[in-house]
């Protein structure tokens, strides 16, 4: 039986475009869904870079501006990859045509565009996610089966880390293609809604719900010369941010981010301790999770390593045989798997935009907190 088709309107073609791409061209692949995606147009600035994109992925068409997307009836699902200060436009219009929509993370600048865009998909009623896909990997699903198990028990601590060094030199620019996350007009912060938003999506999927946040950041190099305006300017986002929190089930945790920490690429890391056992994940070792139970009182009690490649694992027996592992991209591919699924009853699977608000407010809240120097409030 053919499988009906949806057709992806991709608006970005930078690294999450590709990201993206690769998920949707490859699902059908490896995962029977009741959709097949259909790349059928993507939106850039660049009408050259554009076209390019479109040849080498295999897009129908494309496009200069995201409005063709949003008005073409053909199109189905609206993807925005592009810039942060872009998603909330994107997102009203395409809600408002009645499209499905995905969107990379954060999903606003700060939790008021946030707001409205879930307000604007569920007044809609159209299936939408958001790209926090760190939940995907297998060992970090794995890890949210054993909590849910009660294998670990109460739980007392959370860790998390996410640490790279590539903004440390001062001769580095805001603003502009590749360097936009540094401009703090168009990405809404640095490392907090960048990194962290990672670590808190993750967290609250993980643990539950952050009552209360105690945070500081540091900006370390004040001004840059910005791409745009051509003149050196104040620098607006956190180059550093650590912060403290309380989560609704009473566990204690301590989140760090920082483009400062030289030798560190995309060190993502969290461990979570429980009464019983704890875990911990690295994303360098990502199809690994480490487990202990202090229940094991053998001789040789300790740590053990778990290789997730076998077919009981998540998602693995879509892929190969046992001890052979999967990578990063493969996270994408099963987000939209997840997606697809969800949609073919009628729903929107998890992160869905109102998941993502609860992020976004708990790095609004970071942000407030390491002005005021007080703990706030991380629900809005």
């Amino acid at each position: 039986m053919a499988k009906k088709k949806i057709n992806v309107g991709m608006v970005g073609y930078g690294f999450m475009g590709r990201t993206h791409s690769n998920a949707f061209s490859q699902v059908g692949h490896f995962f029977d869904l009741p959709y097949q995606p259909v790349l059928k147009t993507i939106c850039a600035r660049s009408a050259d870079k554009a076209k390019a994109f479109a040849d080498q992925w295999g897009y129908d068409s494309s496009v200069t501006d995201w409005r063709r997307l949003v008005e073409d009836k053909s199109i189905d699902l609206i993807d925005i990859a592009s810039p942060n200060d872009t998603h909330l436009d994107i997102a009203l219009a395409a809600a408002a045509a009645g499209k499905m929509v995905m969107c990379e993370k954060p999903l606003g600048r700060n939790a008021a565009e946030s707001r409205k865009m879930v307000e604007a998909v569920e007044k809609a009623g159209v299936p939408n996610m958001v790209w926090y896909n760190y939940r995907r990997v297998p060992a970090v699903t794995l890890a949210k089966q054993l909590i849910d198990e009660g294998r670990l028990g109460k739980i007392f601590h959370y860790r998390a880390k996410f640490l790279q060094d590539w903004t440390i030199s001062k001769d580095l620019p805001q603003g502009g293609q590749g360097l936009w996350r540094l401009d703090v007009g168009v990405a809404g912060s640095g490392v907090t809604g960048d990194l962290l938003a990672h670590c808190i999506d993750t967290a609250l999927w993980l643990n539950g719900g952050i009552d209360k946040v105690s945070g500081m950041t540091e900006t370390f190099i004040k001004e840059r010369h910005h791409n745009i305006t051509g003149k050196t300017e104040k620098v607006g986002i956190d180059d550093a941010s650590l912060f403290l929190a309380r989560f609704d089930n009473g566990s204690l945790a301590s989140f760090e981010a920082t483009r400062y920490a030289r030798g560190h690429k995309a060190l993502y890391t969290f461990e979570i301790n429980g009464e019983h056992a704890s875990i911990f994940w690295d994303l360098h070792d990502l199809h690994r999770l480490q487990y202990f139970d202090h229940r094991d009182e053998g001789r040789t009690r300790g740590w053990r390593s778990v290789h997730i490649t076998d077919g009981d694992h998540p998602y693995m027996n879509k892929w190969w045989v046992p001890g052979l592992q999967i990578g990063y991209e493969h996270t994408f591919i099963h987000q939209v798997a997840d997606f697809l699924e969800a949609v073919s009853g009628g729903q929107s699977a998890a992160p869905t935009f109102r998941d993502a608000l609860a992020t976004d407010l708990v790095t609004d809240a970071v942000l407030k907190s390491a002005r005021t120097g007080q703990w706030e409030n991380a629900k809005g």
